[in-house]
């Protein structure tokens, strides 16, 4: 494993010991198999993933839930592997002019499959979905909003439940960056935190390409969260999502994030084999950047009136880590 510790309360910065039964997990939460519009079976999916360095993985189908048992069984000798039943819960929003806008959210640790909610706009199709998945799942995240530029934040503010979003799928089609006076998916996440919205920020796969690979494919193991949990369990895991209790990631590796009453600190895992460099952003309301530092750790000292904080780390190669945001 590649990390030490986190250290971190993003409610009130209080210094807290770290749990010595914790651990840190990296974790796929969008994948797609055959059970919906994947190029593979769940177990050659799963097996992908244990494979490659994982710990565990959501099973996230449109509109269908996937018994994992059988899975686990098969895969998860020694508890160092676990993969969870979710759903993509998948509606859409038709304009008056016809147009069809995507509304997608992942239900992590679902029981059985859910019917998509509905709703006369786009707003009350996300509020009822989001209700709906809280409920009956462990965690719940709204997914790539920009696709068909469906939504923006301005509905997601009107959505009570909401805690984890996706900022950063890999799914090469869903226009992360904005375009054409639409802000990106991490400015949306900026306009959240700064009308005082507590959410945290996901990275995902969105998998659904297992055998053609290229920049134009949906591959995996592109976007990951790493979650430190007291246990492989999918409540724990999800418990510690919706704390916030982890990172995301693209490809970079954090060594530490360690938050205390006056600073966030951020250690970057450095391969030995890449001759890679990395900056650091700071960024606070309103997504201004605070600070920028080029050396690990690099540490930010709060001055009272950032609103929040959180760390951005861009290698040399475009690979990109974000931190949660911590509120001083």
């Amino acid at each position: 494993m590649r990390h030490t510790i986190l250290i971190i309360s993003t409610a009130l910065l209080i210094l807290v010991p770290a749990a010595l039964t914790a651990g840190w997990y990296r974790g796929s939460v969008h994948t797609h198999t055959v059970n919906s519009d994947g190029d593979s079976s769940p177990d050659a999916v799963a097996a992908w993933y244990k494979e490659h360095g994982y710990q565990f993985l959501v099973i996230t189908d449109h509109n269908f839930v996937t018994d994992v048992r059988g899975l686990n069984a098969l895969l998860g000798a020694n508890e160092k592997f676990l993969v969870i039943p979710g759903e993509e819960v998948t509606d859409k929003f038709v304009t008056p002019e016809g147009k069809r806008l995507p509304v997608h959210m992942n239900a992590i640790n679902l029981a059985k499959t859910l019917k998509p909610a509905g709703g006369s706009s786009v707003t009350e199709v996300l509020q009822r979905n989001d209700a709906m998945v809280n409920a009956a799942a462990g965690a719940c995240i709204v997914n790539h909003p920009n696709y068909i530029w469906a939504f923006d934040y301005r509905q997601l503010l009107e959505v009570e439940g909401l805690r984890l979003f996706e900022v950063a799928s890999q799914d090469p089609t869903v226009c992360n960056w904005g375009g054409g006076g639409r802000i990106g998916t991490e400015a949306i996440w900026d306009s959240l935190l700064s009308h005082g919205r507590r959410v945290f920020g996901v990275a995902g796969d969105d998998v659904h390409d297992f055998k053609s690979w290229g920049p134009d494919q949906i591959n995996p193991g592109r976007g990951w969260v790493m979650v430190r949990a007291d246990s492989l369990e999918a409540g724990a895991l999800c418990a510690a999502l919706n704390r916030g209790e982890f990172y995301f990631s693209n490809g970079v590796w954090l060594k530490e994030i360690r938050v205390d009453h006056g600073s966030l600190r951020v250690e970057i895992e450095r391969p030995e084999e890449e001759p890679t460099e990395y900056t650091v952003t700071f960024i606070g309301q309103g997504g201004k950047v605070l600070a920028t530092a080029y050396e690990s750790p690099a540490v930010y000292r709060f001055s009272g009136g950032e609103g929040y904080v959180r760390a951005k780390v861009v290698d040399s190669n475009g690979r990109v880590a974000w931190t949660q945001p911590v509120w001083p």
